[in-house]
C-alpha cells in the first residue's frame, strides 16, 4: 500500500497544477507552480545531494515554498493561502524537528509528510474548482 502514496501524490499534483493553469486565478495557477517546483525540488534533492546534506536542503526547500505561499498570499489576498501556509508551516517544522533531533526520517515522518502533502493539494484544488465555479456562475448572469 504504501508504495501507491507517491503515485497518487504525483497524479494529484498534474491534475491540481493542469486544472489551476486551465481553470484557476492568478493566486491558484502561482500555487500550484509554486508546489510542482517545490516537488521537483525534493526528488532532485533525494537524488542529487549526499544523505548528509538532505535534511538541511529538504528545510530550505520547505522554506522556499512557505516564502512563495506568503508572496502569492501577498499578491492576490486568497482566503485558501491561510489555510495552506498553516498545512506549510507544520511541515517545515516537522524538517526542522527531525533535523535538530537527528532523526533519520521515520515511519511517522512519512506519513506526516505525505498527509501534509496531500491536504495542501487538496486546498490548492478545491480553491481552483472554486474559482472555476464563481467564473462560471458570474458568465451565467
Amino acid at each position: 500500500m504504501l508504495y501507491l502514496i507517491a503515485p497518487l501524490l504525483w497524479t494529484l499534483m498534474a491534475v491540481t497544477v493542469l486544472l489551476a493553469w486551465r481553470r484557476g486565478g492568478g493566486a491558484e495557477r502561482a500555487g500550484a507552480i509554486i508546489m510542482l517546483i517545490a516537488s521537483i525540488m525534493v526528488q532532485l534533492i533525494h537524488l542529487i545531494l549526499p544523505v548528509s546534506l538532505q535534511a538541511y536542503a529538504l528545510l530550505i526547500d520547505e522554506a522556499a515554498l512557505a516564502a512563495g505561499f506568503l508572496l502569492v498570499a501577498l499578491r492576490y489576498f486568497s482566503p485558501w493561502l491561510g489555510v495552506a501556509m498553516i498545512l506549510q508551516a507544520i511541515q517545515f517544522s516537522l524538517h526542522a524537528y527531525y533535523l535538530i533531533g537527528e532523526k533519520d526520517h521515520d515511519d511517522l515522518y512519512k506519513i506526516v509528510n505525505n498527509v501534509n502533502t496531500f491536504a495542501i493539494l487538496l486546498i490548492i484544488l478545491a480553491a481552483t474548482l472554486l474559482t472555476w465555479r464563481r467564473r462560471a456562475d458570474l458568465a451565467a448572469k
